[in-house]
């Protein structure tokens, strides 16, 4: 079977990004870097920048990160893109560096929030950042994409502001904030930003420069899909739109059907489930004779008026459903699981619904209006994306004395990434805890097998230090490459929240064809001695290709292959939208069998997570002995962490569970919610089981579980009855993060029956084919 090309539904749907007629700046070419000082514009022939980029993160011209991206894009429009990186946030003189921009400011926190990236699951700050020369903590702040926003108005008051990134994304309504514990407003109002493009915002990026260019002002560009800003209330360009109320939790009483009068009244009871025993009673004594020739009229509806009147439904592309209000949701757990319900329902760009959330009462009220989401990019566009003329580095200012980026001034991100190449977006799994899906949306979007061969060619012939070995061809899941709906009517009216939870749906295609194909051709390459698979496997889906799972198994993997099965028991994978432990024992099957073939010993890693919404002692309790009975020893423990907008960040803050719906009643289905520092612990405790620093807390949790059989000196016991000397320590994936680890020589090799892997702080591999900092785990 063959894949399905881009989907006629979206690519029939939008101005394709390469159409439009560049701007009169492009006779100036294409800069060697997007220029961060006075003196390269100078050296470009600039006299100004038409849009200035700020970011959080150092600025590293690779497509995998997202302020390239823009900046290249933009550019290939004839714009000219000077960047911000990590400036200082302390005043606006920083914003001033490269002078007033002509057309609009963007502004993003950076690849990642940049709270998740300051702070671990337990709120307590971190001294590193990935995104920063030599790994240095504290060169971004707090909420960065609000205090950027300030301080571009502080330096240029009447210059646009356009917020990006996948900061602005999560944060796009109302939303729970786990660092303060509350529930704060959509950061379109908090950063007073002039138009929030959310997503991978190519097509709205460039139609937006555009418009702007022809100076039309951006308070009048409200129709852009894929984009949110304030309205006021009565303003003019709301009009001809048709609201939806969905500012309550729907609470129908009972409805009462309309009384059919030639019914009798034993008939009407009898229809209700009753009985009259009255009326029973005197047919009993005298019974009536019938005339067959009498027939009782029957009322029926009309079906030619079935779906018309007032039951009709309103065009989708000018409806807008209103949500409860940011006051509602901040002081009602109920309303906020419904509205968060209601957002992720209306996700699919070709049945999605425009949302608004009022902010404010009275004089200060105002609308937050979110357009659908965008049209995803055509294959000829993620091509044009991708092969654009990056420099595949970071800038030269980050550059240590001797030209080099590997030492002082090393980007642990950019090192990670150095050898990799991304051959789709987005993600259909729909997990519950990951922010992928509201961010890149379900569709995916995959390149040509020619622009991603010709970009493993570029990285073998201009990528210093590459040494013959591609460290990943993937993308937020290793093989969902060209995957999608066999249908293109039902992907656009499909408002399934996953593809393949509970099970893989039927109208899924899961042919591993051309990802097969690409690998293959890719590591026939001349120079190319292996290709490696670093993102997460979708196991559940390559079980579905043994011939799939036989090409990776025998020439992909680099002695070890990570995995997220989670959890093993039902009550958390529910929660998380994951599929059972089973499918993990088939792929398991396959995995040792190929490796078997091949002659190959090689280990499968798999993820978990400790303190999940859904959760109970006893499930950690269980997980625990299941990792035992298999050998595990996780050293690299990963707690939820409540990211803004996600499904289980729901769950958190409200205890109940959106998946079910929501209700006023019984009907509603609660959560067990892991909350306070003790409990968290002991969650962790149980996947960190071989620490003796965590052995009296689970003796005191089994014995108060009733397991305290669990308890003993023999194999079958998870923990032992005796407590040796310990140091308290605990050596995390982040070392700065860590706690000293006594008489531990570093990098030194496992011991007998203990085993280190990428999920439990992997050493480098012998081959040297993974650059330091390879086996840290992708944020979600």
């Amino acid at each position: 079977m063959n894949a399905p090309i881009d989907v006629s539904f979206f690519a029939r749907a939008a101005k394709p990004i390469t159409s439009y007629r560049p701007y009169w700046a492009k006779r100036f070419g294409v800069a060697p870097f997007l220029p961060m000082s006075r003196a390269e514009m100078e050296q470009l022939g600039w006299d100004s920048c038409d849009i200035i980029l700020v970011t959080g993160d150092a600025y590293v011209d690779h497509p995998s990160f997202g302020m390239a991206v823009v900046g290249r894009v933009l550019e290939a429009q004839g714009f000219r893109v000077g960047i911000i990186a990590q400036p200082d946030w302390t005043s606006a003189e920083a914003f001033k560096a490269l002078g007033k921009p002509n057309l609009f400011w963007g502004v993003t926190a950076g690849n990642m929030d940049s709270m998740i990236n300051r702070y671990t699951a337990d709120r307590k700050i971190r001294s590193d950042d990935a995104y920063t020369p030599g790994d240095v903590g504290g060169k971004r702040p707090d909420r960065a994409a609000i205090v950027y926003s300030q301080r571009c108005r502080e330096a240029f008051k009447d210059v646009p502001i356009v917020l990006g990134g996948i900061e602005g994304s999560l944060r796009r309504i109302a939303h729970y904030d786990y660092w303060s514990d509350k529930v704060r407003r959509s950061v379109v109002v908090d950063s007073k930003c002039d138009l929030l493009l959310y997503g991978n915002a190519e097509r709205a990026l460039v139609e937006v420069a555009h418009r702007i260019a022809a100076r039309e002002p951006i308070e009048q560009i409200t129709d852009v899909r894929g984009t949110a800003f304030v309205r006021r209330p009565g303003d003019p360009t709301a009009a001809g739109w048709i609201e939806i109320d969905s500012s309550e939790v729907d609470t129908p009483g009972r409805v009462e059907s309309h009384i059919n009068p030639y019914q009798t009244t034993s008939e009407q009871a009898q229809a209700q489930g009753q009985s009259c025993a009255k009326e029973e009673g005197e047919a009993a004594a005298a019974p009536a004779e019938v005339n067959p020739a009498i027939q009782t009229l029957k009322f029926v509806p009309n079906p030619a008026l079935q779906g018309k009147g007032r039951l009709k439904v309103p065009p989708r592309e000018r409806s807008v459903i209103r949500l409860p209000s940011y006051e509602q949701v901040k002081s009602d757990a109920v309303l906020y699981a419904h509205a968060n319900r209601v957002l992720h329902l209306e996700t699919n760009p070709g049945n999605a619904r425009a949302l608004v959330q009022a902010h404010g009462e009275g004089t200060t009220a105002r609308d937050v209006w979110i357009n659908p989401p965008p049209i995803p990019l055509t294959t000829a566009e993620m091509d044009h994306v991708f092969d654009l003329p990056y420099g595949r580095s970071p800038h030269p200012a980050y550059a240590d004395e001797h030209g080099r980026h590997d030492g002082a001034t090393k980007i642990p991100a950019w090192e990670m990434i150095r050898f990799s190449v991304n051959i789709m977006r987005g993600c259909f799994g729909g997990c519950t805890f990951c922010s992928i899906t509201e961010h890149e949306g379900r569709i995916i979007q995959s390149r040509s097998e020619e622009s991603i061969i010709k970009e493993v060619e570029d990285i073998r012939d201009k990528v210093e230090g590459f040494t013959g070995v591609v460290s990943d061809l993937g993308g937020p899941t290793a093989n969902m490459y060209r995957l999608g709906c066999k249908s293109p009517e039902i992907e656009a009216a499909c408002r399934k929240p996953s593809c393949v939870y509970p099970g893989i749906c039927s109208n899924l295609h899961t042919d591993h064809g051309p990802l097969i194909k690409i690998y293959r051709r890719a590591r026939e390459l001349r120079g190319i001695k292996k290709i490696l698979i670093g993102s997460g496997l979708r196991y559940d889906l390559a079980v579905k290709s043994p011939e799939y799972v036989k090409e990776l198994v025998q020439h992909h993997v680099g002695g070890y292959l990570k995995i997220a099965p989670e959890h093993t028991e039902g009550g958390p994978l529910s929660k998380m939208m994951k599929p059972g432990i089973g499918s993990y024992d088939r792929f398991k099957q396959l995995f040792e069998k190929f490796s078997e073939e091949a002659g190959k010993k090689q280990f499968l890693i798999p993820y978990f997570i400790a303190a999940h919404p859904g959760t109970s002692d006893e499930d950690m309790m269980n997980l625990a002995i299941w990792l035992k009975k298999n050998g595990f020893r996780a050293d690299q423990v990963q707690t939820f962490y409540p990211s803004p907008m996600a499904t289980a960040t729901a769950m958190y803050h409200t205890n109940l569970n959106p998946l079910k719906g929501i209700h006023r009643d019984d009907r509603a289905e609660r959560v067990d919610i892991v909350r306070g520092d003790k409990r968290r612990r002991l969650h962790k405790a149980f996947l960190r089981y071989h620490d003796p620093n965590n052995w009296p807390l689970l003796r005191e949790a089994l014995k108060t579980m009733g397991r305290a059989d669990l308890i003993g000196n023999g194999k079958h016991h998870l923990i032992p009855t005796f407590q040796p000397m310990t140091d308290g320590s605990y050596q995390s994936a982040r070392r700065k993060n860590s706690t000293p680890v006594g008489n531990k020589v570093p990098g030194a090799q496992p011991g007998k029956g203990r085993l280190l892997t990428q999920h439990t702080g992997l050493p480098p591999r012998v081959t040297g084919s993974a650059p330091a900092g390879a086996g840290k785990r992708k944020p979600r």
